[in-house]
């Protein structure tokens, strides 16, 4: 089988499953597992900013990889994997997939634009539309994935891990709770500029791991707020993970942004509980998800979960 994806979640799916080999085509945003170098790139940033022929080479996918380096200046919604693209319909139609992997929620190419760009070829490759909004709905994407590629065992396989392991974290929230650790009562920004408070499936991130997301809406995207919002909620802690960033570009972006006058009196700032997590492991609906979860563990509780984060995927704020 010939797959191309267009999601940077499906591309870490893809591989987790070990169906790299069977990658033809990814788009260009599609920066991870290190696997995917040399796999052709099929879309480009809207205007061909950042343009590369294979995935890892000199194109947008490996500056995307690179620290410190980030898509764009600008920040992307949370519910959009790709941001303004194009698809090259050259590059797809000379991938020859079976199976094309993409979504219908955002501004790159979806079903439409597919089918259109395939007109003319037979067999039709099978389009696979996923758009998750709760950590559910993204093991359900992996077990979609795993049915489209006759990989059931596999994704099976890889839900009941990812599973085990954010039960894990849950029984050691339990019996932190049992000790009279409280939850943590926190904000989670996916946007910066403008302010976006944590939508889909980031609140369940935040219980899952021992706190209590304040202005998050669960199984909903995103959602406007301000500062006068998060005052008036008075987080414990704050958390930025703009979507679309690394973190160093999310720092780079708050030493740009005007901070509120009453800045200094929130909670979270006298307390120095304001922390910079690598965003991708909350807007990216794949496999790193629960890898956020451990994160988010380890920020609340430092004491009760040790080394539960990726390595330098969290950072304090410095004043």
């Amino acid at each position: 089988m010939r797959i191309v994806s267009l999601l940077p979640s499906a591309t870490e799916i893809i591989c987790a499953l070990g169906l790299n080999d069977k990658l033809v085509g990814v788009s260009h945003r599609c920066d991870y597992p290190p696997e995917i170098e040399g796999v052709a790139v099929v879309t480009r940033p809207a205007g061909g900013a950042g343009w590369g022929h294979s995935a890892g080479g000199a194109g947008h996918a490996a500056q995307a990889a690179t620290p410190g380096r980030d898509p764009s200046p600008m920040e992307s919604s949370p519910d959009d994997e790709l941001g303004p693209s194009q698809l090259d319909r050259a590059a797809l139609l000379s991938a020859a997939p079976d199976l094309i992997i993409a979504c219908d929620r955002g501004s790159g190419p979806g079903p439409r634009e597919l089918e259109a760009a395939l007109v003319a070829v037979e067999p039709s490759p099978t389009i696979v539309v996923l758009d998750p909004i709760t950590l559910e709905g993204i093991f359900h994407s992996i077990t979609t994935i795993g049915a489209m590629t006759e990989s059931e065992d596999d994704a099976i396989e890889l839900v009941e891990a990812l599973r085990e392991d954010i039960g894990e974290f849950e029984q050691g929230v339990l019996a932190r709770h049992d000790q009279g650790l409280r939850p943590k009562r926190v904000v989670v920004l996916e946007g910066l500029d403008p302010l976006l408070a944590g939508g889909r499936w980031v609140p369940q991130q935040v219980r899952r791991a021992g706190g209590w997301d304040l202005l998050g809406r669960e199984g909903e995207p995103a959602s406007p707020t301000t500062w006068e919002a998060i005052a008036d909620v008075d987080p414990e802690m704050l958390l930025f993970a703009p979507a679309g960033l690394t973190l160093l570009g999310a720092q780079a972006v708050w030493r740009k942004l005007a901070r509120p006058a009453f800045w200094e009196e929130l909670t979270a700032v006298r307390r120095a509980q304001v922390f910079f997590v690598e965003p991708v492991y909350f807007y990216r609906p794949g496999p790193r998800v629960v890898d956020g979860v451990g994160m988010l563990a380890e920020i609340f509780d430092p004491e009760g979960f040790v080394d539960t984060s990726p390595p330098d995927s969290w950072t304090p704020l410095v004043d």
